[in-house]
């Protein structure tokens, strides 16, 4: 384990340049004393290491080091492969670089890690998408990703939900994320107050300009996509709705409303279960519910429990008339 660990501080900083031990010590889960240890222990295997005190000290590689102890473990061999999504790869138009990539990481690996990274490669597939999901045309994929990766401004005609729909913006893409076989850009409007969410597939046309833009430094993709997501289910489901269950109408329902039957259901004497739910909007909460059947009943609020009323008397008197 600890070899491996100095292995991990040498490649970090090959490839990363000056690091602090708390800096170390987050990136490999340990404490900041046993990345002092670590660095006495390559200190004394005549590592040249040095570091530096002070607000922007820090621990670096002599200039023109660079070890060759790279070996791939089992694992991580395993790993690489089983990462690898053609599909994604083929949206940015990296496809033929990733097979590529494949057959020569493939070819340089050991036999023993060359079979095991076959057999993983056989054994597992990655599918982002939905069953139900279209996909999504993304003719400008490609431009976003290189202008992402070049720091060029995008103009661009965005369609997005609210009126006026079609809309002109300047943008500053930060990165790229893919979610359940959706890309979206992350991007700033130049002098906006930060950045925000786009789908790549609404982008109507598109222009690569020769303006030049500078991501933040303290900006983070990953954190801001996390938090992203967060805020994005707490708008989901501003709204409550008091429900009775069949067994069946629990055993169908799926995501936050099953998570809320199964911590706030209570069993009645009849096998129902009476719960809290929560909805996303009234016309939301009709077809949420509607799609059940006779399997739920609202008992509030009122007015949803009014409406889908209406509705179940209006499908009866279609089919009364029709028999």
């Amino acid at each position: 384990m600890k070899s491996s660990r100095l292995l991990s501080i040498l490649l970090l900083l090959q490839t990363r340049g000056r690091m602090t031990a708390a800096q170390l010590a987050a990136e490999l889960e340990v404490s900041v004393r046993t990345v002092y240890r670590d660095v006495e222990a390559l200190h004394t295997a005549g590592v040249p290491l040095y570091g530096d005190a002070g607000h922007r000290g820090g621990y670096e590689l002599l200039a023109g080091f660079r070890t060759r102890l790279t070996g791939l473990s089992a694992g991580e061999a395993e790993a690489l492969f089983l990462t690898a999504l053609p599909g994604p790869a083929a949206d940015l138009g990296l496809g033929p670089a990733l097979a590529g990539a494949r057959l020569k990481l493939r070819a340089a690996l050991p036999p023993g890690l060359r079979a095991q990274a076959d057999r993983m490669s056989r054994r597992f597939h990655l599918d982002a998408p939905g069953w139900y999901a279209e996909d999504d045309a993304v003719p400008f994929l490609p431009a976003v990703a290189e202008a992402v990766w070049r720091g060029r401004v995008l103009a661009v005609r965005y369609r997005r939900w609210t009126e006026p729909t079609d809309v002109g913006r300047r943008l500053e893409p930060y990165g790229l994320v893919l979610k359940a076989g959706r890309w979206y850009v992350v991007a700033a409007r130049p002098g906006g107050s930060g950045p925000r969410t786009y789908r790549v597939d609404q982008i109507l046309e598109l222009t690569v300009t020769g303006e030049e833009f500078d991501v933040p430094d303290d900006f983070d993709l990953s954190a801001y996509w996390q938090a992203h997501q967060r805020d994005f289910h707490a708008r989901l489901h501003r709204g409550e709705a008091l429900v009775r269950l069949s067994p069946r109408g629990v055993a169908r329902l799926t995501g936050a409303a099953a998570r809320a039957a199964a911590t706030t259901g209570t069993d009645e004497p009849d096998g129902w279960t009476r719960a809290v739910l929560p909805v996303e909007s009234p016309d939301h909460a009709h077809d949420q519910f509607l799609a059940l059947g006779t399997d739920v009943e609202v008992l509030a609020p009122d007015e949803l429990r009014t409406r889908l009323a209406e509705t179940a008397r209006a499908v009866a008197e279609r089919y009364a008339a029709g028999a």
